[in-house]
């Protein structure tokens, strides 16, 4: 049975991982139209989402999406909806996954093959989702606890730099009353998208209890200020759109004086070379278990059998990612866009359906 804490750690990797994500660059794009205010109010929205998930999953101690899905809806429903949810996990970690092949690429190893980096990811990634959700916890909480100094590190670095700009900061402020758009909002909304992991995660928790939730939100809201607003600080209003990966760019500029290694770069790319591979580790961990369920059956199969059931659908993921690396960068920036899209309507109907989900429990209970 796994601690309340754990949570914690989904919540925190899926709110730092938005840094390489397509998140910064979205905001960045907006922000003389929007951008600040969409990241006020998807603060507001994710910390609601949060709250209203985690008390609702917790009304089912012990069980993930199959298994109450199974119980409280039509088999051929059940089905379907764990399908398109597989489906989403995938794209999730796959999203994260091409975006640090493209990162490597551009920063550390430029002549290296992108299907060789990709590749070498994905047999990691693949290896690792096999393990049980408890032992992926537990390794999850062994990397935030070697990368988050670090990127705490990178970032008292950044905002402690006499080049940082202040000026270019409070420009973008004053912007602060635009109205936003459905793009910025989904941006911004995708620092809380942790919670979502407990659709399969849950079956480790029993009697799962949040406190004090509003953390949760001032930690998101933090992140998103600096994912926004460190990079303007560096680059200015204007030149930051220059910059694909802001962040890299960022941390490319920052020099350590008194380190070992000089360029900041290289401990920041370290950092999130972990945090990646271990986000879509639990990202496809929850869509092969989510894949699994929708095509169960009744009979109970042998662990070979099982194992290359597993093999199969971890292929049809790999496949999906390989047959997108021939994305140019701006048709994978139109992918992130509309994954970030998807994910926040997706968010909203989950939380629905579990909704009608517990009302049913409940009905019967009466």
């Amino acid at each position: 049975m796994a601690k309340s804490r754990y949570f914690y750690c989904l919540f925190l990797m899926n709110s730092l991982i938005n840094i390489i994500n397509f998140v910064p660059r979205e905001l960045i794009d907006r922000r003389f139209s929007g951008a600040l205010i969409s990241i006020l109010i998807g603060t507001i929205f994710g910390t609601l989402f949060v709250y209203i998930f985690t008390v609702l999953i917790a009304k089912f101690p012990g069980e993930g999406f199959p298994e109450i899905f199974y119980s409280l809806l039509p088999k051929k429903l059940a089905r379907t909806l764990l399908l398109l949810f597989a489906g989403l996990w995938c794209m999730a970690g796959g999203v994260t996954l091409l975006s640090f092949v493209d990162i490597t690429l551009r920063f550390i190893s430029p002549d290296s093959s992108p299907y060789t980096v990709v590749i070498s990811f994905l047999v990691l990634v693949c290896i690792c989702c096999r393990f049980d959700s408890l032992s992926i916890l537990y390794g999850l909480e062994i990397i935030l606890s070697v990368t988050l100094p670090l990127i705490i590190y990178g970032l008292v670095k950044a905002l402690t730099n006499p080049d940082f700009n202040w000026d270019s900061v409070l420009q973008v402020i004053t912007y602060f009353w635009h109205k936003p758009d459905l793009m910025s909002l989904s941006a911004a909304t995708f620092s809380f998208s942790g919670y979502l992991n407990l659709a399969i995660f849950n079956r480790v928790f029993h009697g799962l209890k949040l406190k004090h939730v509003w953390i949760l939100g001032v930690e998101g809201l933090l992140v998103l200020l600096l994912t926004f607003l460190v990079p303007i600080g560096y680059f200015g209003t204007i030149a930051i759109d220059r910059h694909v990966y802001t962040w890299f760019s960022t941390a490319d500029s920052i020099r350590m004086e008194s380190f070992i290694i000089e360029r900041m770069l290289f401990i920041f790319y370290f950092a999130y070379l972990s945090l990646s591979l271990v986000s879509v580790i639990v990202h496809w961990h929850g869509g092969l278990e989510l894949f699994k369920g929708a095509v169960s059956s009744v009979k109970k199969q042998s662990p070979k059998a099982e194992q290359w059931k597993e093999w199969s659908i971890l292929v049809l993921f790999s496949a999906m990612v390989l047959s997108l690396m021939g994305l140019n960068q701006y048709q994978l920036n139109m992918f992130g866009a509309w994954f970030l899209q998807i994910r926040w309507f997706g968010e909203m109907f989950i939380i629905a359906l579990l909704f009608y989900c517990y009302r049913k429990v409940r009905r019967g209970n009466l």
